[in-house]
């Protein structure tokens, strides 16, 4: 019997609820797996003892991230870590998206701008401020020109805190196609979803968002997951992901491009996609049956 732990963390007001976590444990179960939640901070936690730990809601990884990259590789070195430890030090910083366009991917223009760097935002279009750290646009917002003065508060703001910010157009195609989350488990598609723009126009960026307004089901089109599987083929070293999420927005020439890589804790959707809990227990029941281990 494998013995699976899914990684999440301890609820608070800045994090949400993992609503797939409790029926997951369940389906593993059902299936013949010793499964169970466990806290990733937890210090009686026995990851030694689990032959697969899954990563799926540290959704407060972000703002901690140094100690729990600490942990992943900690954990990495005792059992099996899905994604492995290395996966998530690359994806856990946003610059990975300079990695993407390097490799030719399509993704969302971006510029980072470094704690101590000068400030140098847009003064001909909309445009987004987020940090290279974060998840349900936390400490996310957009600006116009007219904006600036409040924008540059919200660098201050995220570089005292030690943030590196993103700055990227406004994707105007966000409002119009929306934004399709294209998952996939165990190297092969298992669904995609299509949600509306999470920023709205003067929102705060110490607003909390809803993080997938409108969320419905998506058929992906064959250019979507031609970027899909582009960008995952871009990953350093091509290693075996059991799960990725792929964020796709329209550019202005109407194509699909990148504006995430979510290859730490993405949410799966699942209790939209209640169909997809076999695979994803399969796809889980496989990893924890590989026989190499640490």
């Amino acid at each position: 019997m494998p013995r699976i732990a899914l990684v999440t963390c301890r609820p608070g007001p800045d994090v949400s609820v993992d609503q797939d976590l409790p029926a997951l444990v369940a389906a593993l179960r059902e299936a013949g797996a010793d499964a169970e939640a466990v806290v990733w901070d937890d210090p009686d936690a026995d990851w030694a003892g689990h032959d697969l730990a899954v990563i799926r809601s540290t959704w407060d990884y972000s703002w901690r991230a140094a100690e729990f990259l600490a942990w992943a590789e900690k954990t990495g070195a005792v059992t099996r870590l899905a994604n492995p430890a290395e996966v998530i030090r690359w994806n856990s910083d946003k610059r990975y998206l300079g990695a993407l366009t390097a490799a030719g991917v399509p993704t969302v223009p971006t510029r980072y701008l470094a704690p101590g760097e000068p400030v140098a935002l847009p003064d001909d279009h909309e445009y987004v401020v987020k940090p290279t750290s974060g998840g349900g646009a936390r400490f996310a917002a957009r600006y116009t020109p007219d904006e600036h003065d409040t924008a540059v508060r919200h660098l201050a703001r995220m570089h005292a805190e030690g943030f590196t910010a993103m700055v990227q157009p406004y994707v105007r195609g966000i409002d119009v196609a929306g934004e399709r989350a294209l998952q996939f488990f165990g190297g092969r598609l298992l669904h995609a979803s299509r949600k509306g723009a999470v920023l709205a126009p003067g929102t705060p960026y110490d607003e909390r968002k809803v993080a997938h307004p409108g969320l419905e089901p998506w058929q992906p089109t064959d250019a979507e997951l031609a970027v899909a599987e582009q960008a995952l083929a871009a990953v350093p070293e091509a290693p075996e992901l059991l799960y990725a999420r792929v964020d796709l927005v329209d550019g202005d020439d109407g194509r699909p491009q990148v504006m995430e890589l979510e290859l730490v804790e993405p949410n799966l959707f699942l209790s939209l996609h209640t169909g997809s809990v076999t695979g994803v227990v399969a796809g889980i029941l496989a990893a924890a049956r590989t026989p190499d281990r640490p």
